[in-house]
C-alpha cells in the first residue's frame, strides 16, 4: 500500500502547481471583468447624472445648447475624462487578454469576453463621441447641412424624454465609414412641427421599451395632421383588436361588410360597421358619411352617372372605362388620394389596375376598411412628400379631399407633387373638386398652371349649398417635357 501512496502523493505534488498556475491565471481574468463591469456601471451612472444635468441646464439656456458649443465645456469636461479613461483601461485589457496563453479548452469562453469587450467598449465611444463633438471626427457622424457652430444633435437636446431623444440623434456607422447608401450615419427625423407640440409628442413617445403601446393613435393622427408628420418610430408593440379573425375571402371582401372583431373600436363613436353604414343622414364623424355603405352607395360609384342638374343633364362623374379608354391598356398602377374606404381602388381591380389608396382616419377606421376589403392602404396626411420615385404612377385619382378649403400656395405644392410622381403621358383625374363660385377661376388657374392636355374638363352647379357651389371635374395628361 504505500508505494500506491507515495505515487498518489507525487501525482498530487506534480499536478498541484499546474492547478494553481491555472487558478491564479483564471483569477486574474476574472478580476479583470469584474474590474471591468464596475467600470462599465460606473460608466453608466456619470452617463445619467451627465444626462440630467444636460437637461436641468437646457431648460435654463435653450438657445446655448443649440447654438454655441463652447457654452457645453463647463459639464463636459470631467465626464469627458472619465470616458476616455474607462476606454483607455478597457483597450489596455483586451490587449493583456489576446497576449494571454489559453488553453484550447478556454479559448471560447476568453473570445465571447473579449466580443462583449468590444461591445462595451463600442457603446463608450459612442457615446464619448456623442459627449465631445469636437473629438474623434473622423468616425463620427456629423449631418452635412450642420456648420461648425452648431450641435449636430441639437433638436435631441430639446426633448425631455429619453425615447424621442435616443431616436433623433445621429446613429454613427459602427465601421466608421461609409454604409452602402454613402452616409457616415443614419439620420432619422421628425416634422418641424412636432417641436412646437412639445407635450403631445412627448406623450406620444412616453411608453415601456418592449411593452404593449398605449391606446394612443388619435393623438398619433392629431401630431401628423397639425404638421408633426413624419411621426418617430416607436420601439412598443402597437395594440391589435382582442379577437381578430382571418379576414373573409378576397372574392366576397370587396363589397362585403367586414367582421367587427377585427378592429379596436375605443376611440370610434360608432363601435362597428354596422353603425358606419346606417350613418347616411348625419355628418358627425367626416366628409364621407355614406362611404361604409356599400350596397346602396358604393356599389354603383364609377359605374353608373348621378345627374347633379336632372334639368341639364349634367354630371361632374366621369365612369372608368371611359377615362380607362383615353390611355387604353397604359395604365397600370396609381394612387388614390381621397376621403374614403377604397371603392375606387376595387373598381379599379376589377379593370386589372393596381390602386394604392392613401386616406386618414377621420373619425372612422377608413384605413382599417380598406385593408379588410383586401386593397392597399396608404396612411398619409396631405402635408407630407408622396412616398413614391419620380415619372413612376400611371394615374392619381383624388375626390372628397382637395376642395374649397385648401390654400392656394400649398395646392401649388401639392400639384407639383402629383406631376412629379406621374410619369409622362400618365393621367392626373380630378373628381368633383368643389369650391366657392367666386373662388372657381382662381382655383381653375391652379390647375392650368401644370399645362397639361385636356381630356375631360367640365364645371356643374353643386345643388345642396343654395346655388353658392359649383363641382370641378377633368382628367388630365401630363407632357412629356423633354430636356432641351
Amino acid at each position: 500500500m504505500a508505494p500506491v501512496s507515495d505515487f498518489e502523493g507525487s501525482f498530487r505534488q506534480m499536478t498541484k502547481p499546474n492547478i494553481s498556475v491555472k487558478l491564479r491565471r483564471w483569477g486574474g481574468v476574472r478580476r479583470r471583468i469584474f474590474f471591468l463591469g464596475i467600470l462599465a456601471l460606473l460608466v453608466s451612472i456619470a452617463t445619467l447624472s451627465r444626462f440630467y444635468s444636460i437637461r436641468s441646464r437646457f431648460i435654463s439656456d435653450t438657445l446655448c445648447n443649440h447654438v454655441n458649443i463652447e457654452c457645453q465645456s463647463g459639464f463636459q469636461s470631467e465626464t469627458g475624462i472619465a470616458v476616455e479613461t474607462v476606454v483607455n483601461k478597457i483597450r489596455k485589457e483586451m490587449n493583456e487578454m489576446r497576449d494571454m496563453p489559453i488553453d484550447s479548452s478556454a479559448e471560447t469562453i476568453v473570445s465571447r469576453y473579449s466580443a462583449f469587450l468590444a461591445d462595451i467598449l463600442g457603446l463608450i465611444e459612442s457615446l464619448q463621441a456623442a459627449g465631445n463633438p469636437q473629438e474623434n471626427s473622423e468616425i463620427r457622424a456629423v449631418h452635412p447641412l450642420v456648420g461648425r457652430k452648431q450641435l449636430p444633435d441639437g433638436p435631441a437636446e430639446f426633448f425631455l424624454i429619453e425615447e424621442i431623444r435616443k431616436y433623433v440623434r445621429i446613429k454613427p456607422n459602427r465601421l466608421g465609414k461609409q454604409n452602402f447608401m454613402g452616409a457616415n450615419g443614419t439620420f432619422t427625423s421628425i416634422g418641424h412641427a412636432c417641436f412646437a407640440m412639445k407635450k403631445d409628442i412627448e406623450e406620444y413617445m412616453d411608453y415601456d421599451v418592449g411593452e404593449i403601446c398605449k391606446d394612443d393613435w388619435k393623438l398619433a393622427q392629431k401630431l401628423m395632421v397639425h404638421g408633426c408628420d413624419p411621426l418617430p418610430r416607436r420601439r412598443c408593440f402597437a395594440r391589435a383588436p382582442q379577437l381578430y379573425s382571418k379576414p373573409f375571402p378576397i372574392n366576397e371582401s370587396m363589397w362585403k361588410l367586414p367582421d367587427n372583431r377585427n378592429v379596436r373600436w375605443s376611440q370610434y363613436r360608432c363601435k362597428n360597421f354596422t353603425c358606419l353604414a346606417s350613418n347616411t343622414t348625419r355628418k358627425g364623424f367626416f366628409k364621407c358619411a355614406d362611404c361604409f355603405n356599400l350596397s346602396d352607395h358604393e356599389l354603383p360609384r364609377w359605374i353608373k352617372q348621378v345627374v347633379s342638374d336632372p334639368e341639364m343633364n349634367l354630371t361632374a362623374d366621369f365612369l372608368i372605362p371611359e377615362v380607362l379608354n383615353i390611355k387604353q391598356g397604359e395604365i397600370r398602377i396609381g394612387l388614390d388620394f381621397s376621403v374614403g374606404t377604397g371603392t375606387f381602388a376595387a373598381r379599379m381591380r376589377e379593370f386589372n389596375v393596381t390602386i394604392v389608396s392613401a386616406t386618414i382616419n377621420l373619425g372612422a377606421p377608413f384605413n382599417e376598411m380598406i385593408a379588410l376589403r383586401g386593397l392597399v392602404p396608404l396612411y398619409l396626411t396631405i402635408n407630407q412628400r408622396l412616398p413614391f420615385f419620380d415619372n413612376t404612377l400611371d394615374l392619381l385619382h383624388t375626390t372628397r379631399f382637395l376642395d374649397g378649403w385648401i390654400d392656394f400656395v400649398l395646392l401649388d405644392f401639392i400639384l407639383y407633387d402629383w406631376d412629379r410622381v406621374l410619369r409622362p403621358g400618365g393621367l392626373l383625374w380630378i373628381d368633383s373638386f368643389f369650391c366657392l363660385k367666386e373662388d372657381l377661376d382662381d382655383y381653375l388657374e391652379a390647375f392650368k398652371m401644370l399645362r397639361y392636355r385636356k381630356h375631360k374638363w367640365i364645371v356643374v352647379p353643386k345643388l345642396d349649398k343654395d346655388d353658392r357651389e359649383v363641382f370641378f371635374s377633368a382628367v388630365l395628361e401630363k407632357p412629356a417635357r423633354p430636356f432641351r
